[in-house]
């Protein structure tokens, strides 16, 4: 990329420095001063949560700019979403190898499109020279007493995921074979994710607990099984396919796509039988299915898969099994 010589200030200023916030968006002092200084409002408690996006690892080297700043932002909002809580503010520290001035208006481009629709407040961060890494911190708010945790899940509850599975990695998969059209479906899911946070908040009061499916189903539902204490039925054939999967990787590829694949940024519940319809007419009005996949039990362990994967979850760039923890 060509290197351009800005200093770190006029980055900031010419492509991270947002026009001043509304007077409801609860920013007190923005980008500028030493700290942001930010108004939670009254009664709430605050949701943060951190994800840095390491070029090669988390998003291929060559993605489009915007898509990687869409995408980087994209992914910490998951977090939000599986709380229940409402997007407010982010911060984003970039290191750069080079500051390519094109590359950079792509990125800003695409990160603070995805902070308008979700409403979400870009306040602060920083750019630095190094190995290229995105380094995204999100804060939204909710009730008291109201976040969606990974405790809740209770043997007789159902598990139900939101929208559709294995659309990342069948993404990633074509993008690796030189699939480089920014509409294929595939390729939008998985440089484009969608974070569900109408949906986080839609299920709050209904589900007893959630996650985000960031590591691949099977990985995130044993950190749900995990926390809750308890086990689970699976049931594969049930698993709602991402459109165009099947073309992409075969009967059987789709299938541990749906299992094991990685971002997809979907959520992933536990949910009282009770609670179905309720949940299911709220997340329709959005526009997004919910389909049970399976029942939590008391009995520890997962049934259901043991024939069909290994339980990993999706390691960017290598396979399986998995890259890491769910944050």
């Amino acid at each position: 990329m060509p290197e351009c010589q800005h200093s770190e200030f006029e980055l900031i200023a010419r492509f991270f420095t947002p026009p001043p916030p509304g007077s409801d968006a609860g920013v007190a002092l923005g980008v500028g001063d030493d700290c942001t200084l930010l108004a939670p409002t009254v009664g709430r408690q605050l949701a943060v949560s951190v994800d840095t996006s390491v070029a090669g690892v988390h998003y291929p080297e060559d993605a489009p700019a915007d898509a990687v700043g869409h995408r980087a932002l994209a992914v910490s909002l998951s977090d939000l979403a599986a709380m229940g809580a409402r997007a407010r503010w982010c911060l984003m520290a970039l290191t750069l190898a080079e500051a390519d001035e094109g590359w950079m208006e792509g990125f800003s481009r695409g990160f603070r499109a995805l902070c308008e629709s979700s409403g979400t407040a870009l306040v602060g961060g920083d750019v630095t020279r190094g190995p290229t890494a995105i380094g995204v911190t999100v804060m939204g708010e909710l009730l008291p007493g109201s976040a969606l945790t990974r405790h809740g899940g209770c043997p007789g509850d159902l598990i139900a995921v939101t929208g559709t599975l294995g659309g990342g990695a069948g993404g990633l998969a074509l993008w690796q074979r030189g699939e480089r059209d920014m509409d294929h479906p595939l390729v939008i899911r998985y440089l484009r994710p969608q974070p569900r946070l109408a949906a986080g908040e839609a299920l709050v009061g209904l589900a007893s607990a959630a996650i985000d499916v960031s590591d691949g189903l099977l990985a995130d539902l044993g950190h749900l099984l995990e926390c809750s204490g308890v086990g689970a039925a699976l049931e594969p054939a049930a698993l709602p396919l991402a459109e165009g999967l099947v073309d992409a990787l075969g009967d059987a590829g789709a299938r541990q796509a749906a299992l094991s694949g990685g971002d997809d940024y979907e959520l992933l519940l536990a949910l009282p039988p009770e609670k179905l319809d309720e949940a299911r007419a709220r997340l329709a009005a959005l526009g997004l299915p919910l389909t049970v996949i399976g029942r939590f039990e008391a009995e520890p362990g997962l049934r259901g898969v043991e024939e069909q994967s290994d339980g990993g979850g999706w390691q960017h760039f290598h396979g399986w099994p998995s890259r890491g923890g769910s944050s």
